[in-house]
Order: C-alpha cells, then sequence, then structure tokens
C-alpha cells in the first residue's frame, strides 16, 4: 500500500468523554470505548499499520517452539519511528487527549508503541501488570489496546482484574507461566471482579492503567488478532531513582535514551502528544 502521511485521515478532533466514564476508568483501572476510531479512519490505518508490523517483525520460528510470551503474541515495537504513515497514527492527539483526561492530568508524552498480533492457534497472555517492565517514578500511565479487525472473545480480547490498580506495584513477575499463577491467584484471592472487554469492533479500544492486572485468552478463532497499542505517561515524570529490575533497567536504554535515573522522563523518542490548552 502507498499511501502519504499528508494525504491520511486527521485523528486530532476530540472524543467526548462524559464524567462517568473518567469516573468508572479511575475506580476499575480500565475502560471501553466505542469508536475511538471510525469505521473509515481504522480502514486507512490497519492496513498500513498492519504492512507496517509485519515488514519489521523479527519473530520467525513455529509458535510451538516459543515459550510461553512467544506463543502469547508477535510484538514489533515502535514502528512510529520506522514508517511516518504510523507515526500520524501513533501521535494522534485524540488518543492522546483521552488517555491524559481518563488520568485526569494536563498532558502526556509517548513511551512507546507495539503491535500486538495474537496469531490464529495462538496461546493466552499470561496475567501480568505492565508496571513491572517501566522505570517510571509514577503510577500516572496508561495503555490504548485498538483492534485493527473486528474481534470476539474467540480471539482473544482483554480480561481486567477490576480494581487491582489500587494495590499499586505486585512484585517482580515479567510475562510467563509464573505470572500467571501467581496473579490469577491473587485476583481470586481479593475477589477482584474480572471484566472481559468482549466483542470489538476495529476502531475500539480500551484503556488500562500500568498497575491493572490484566490477560488475554488464546486466539482459537482461524484468523489473527491484529491490535495497535500506544502507552503513555503523565507530563512531569521522572525515571525511578533505582530500577529495580532488570527489565526496567532494559526499558530506560531502549525508550528514555540517555536519560539516568532520578532525571526527568523525557528524550527524542517521548514526545509531548496532549497538553491542555
Amino acid at each position: 500500500m502507498i499511501t502519504s502521511a499528508e494525504t491520511l485521515p486527521d485523528l486530532s478532533s476530540p472524543y467526548p468523554l462524559r464524567q462517568e466514564q473518567i469516573e468508572a476508568y479511575q475506580r476499575d483501572g480500565h475502560i471501553l470505548l466505542r469508536g475511538v476510531c471510525s469505521p473509515e479512519e481504522i480502514a486507512v490505518y490497519g492496513p498500513i499499520i498492519r504492512e507496517a508490523a509485519y515488514r519489521y517483525n523479527t519473530q520467525n520460528l513455529p509458535i510451538e517452539q516459543r515459550d510461553t510470551y512467544g506463543k502469547a503474541f508477535l510484538q514489533i515495537m515502535n514502528l512510529w519511528v520506522r514508517d511516518e504513515r504510523v507515526r500520524k497514527y501513533v501521535l494522534a492527539r485524540r488518543f492522546a487527549r483521552i488517555a491524559a483526561e481518563l488520568m485526569g492530568v494536563d498532558g502526556v508524552r509517548l513511551y512507546h508503541d507495539q503491535a500486538l498480533f495474537k496469531e490464529a492457534g495462538g496461546g493466552p497472555t499470561p496475567w501480568h501488570q505492565d508496571f513491572y517492565y517501566w522505570p517510571l517514578d509514577t503510577e500516572k500511565t496508561i495503555t490504548m489496546w485498538m483492534p485493527l479487525v473486528d474481534a470476539d472473545e474467540t480471539m482473544g480480547t482483554m480480561t481486567f482484574a477490576s480494581g487491582s490498580h489500587t494495590q499499586g506495584f505486585l512484585g517482580h513477575f515479567e510475562i510467563s507461566d509464573t505470572s500467571e499463577e501467581y496473579f490469577r491467584n491473587f485476583v481470586a484471592e481479593h475477589g477482584f471482579p474480572l471484566t472481559s472487554a468482549g466483542a470489538m469492533k476495529a476502531g475500539d479500544a480500551t484503556f488500562h492503567a500500568g498497575a491493572t492486572l490484566h490477560s488475554a485468552p488464546g486466539n482459537k478463532s482461524d484468523r489473527v488478532r491484529e491490535v495497535m497499542t500506544i502507552i503513555y505517561f503523565a507530563d512531569g515524570v521522572r525515571v525511578m531513582e533505582k530500577p529495580d529490575n532488570k527489565n526496567r533497567w532494559l526499558d530506560l536504554e531502549t525508550w528514555l535514551p540517555g536519560v539516568k535515573p532520578g532525571e526527568l522522563a523525557v528524550s527524542e523518542l517521548n514526545p509531548l502528544v496532549y497538553r491542555k490548552e
């Protein structure tokens, strides 16, 4: 597909949020919003993101030869710096404004994007907290999760433990069989309600906090569950004084190049994508 960034749909128009939606997000740690992209918009951006994701995918092993993490999805990161057309999607003011308003902050910066393509027959995504990976000295983080195709429960849409974000950081568990067992038991013991995103249309989106426990079932369909995600954090956040696991150090080097512990989380890879006027 040959399409210039200049001719792509503009994604700067606001998506009006109701106060009860903001309150629901802050109470539950997640929310499903319908039609964040219109059918016409996602019909243009979906194929562009799909093409870029497959072009830069480096996973070549058959599913049966991968570990639990590898079976969960193909993961292709920071497409915005590789493709100017994807850049227009990732830096969209509309998405960033939603992120800021849900978190109750004046501005947000980009952390990184990632395409998460769960192949037909792909395994479940174990229970985990995203925050485990991020060396940011804040809980004001949020991820937008948008399917590029219509997806239902059989394809592996998200399941959240509602209210689990109120527990803060829950330990050093990377996405694995271990995190699945530990957090599945944690959720059951604490009685957090499980909320499935259920069937989603292309262009719908969930937003969830970095501390919210979540998972996704395997893809039992014969189609790829194509999803694009964007991670944001509040403007003005600093890096932890002492990142305390190997993945937080790796993330610091990768997504915040040149930034030292304790410094403001600002680099060329973390543009300010929205500020309240």
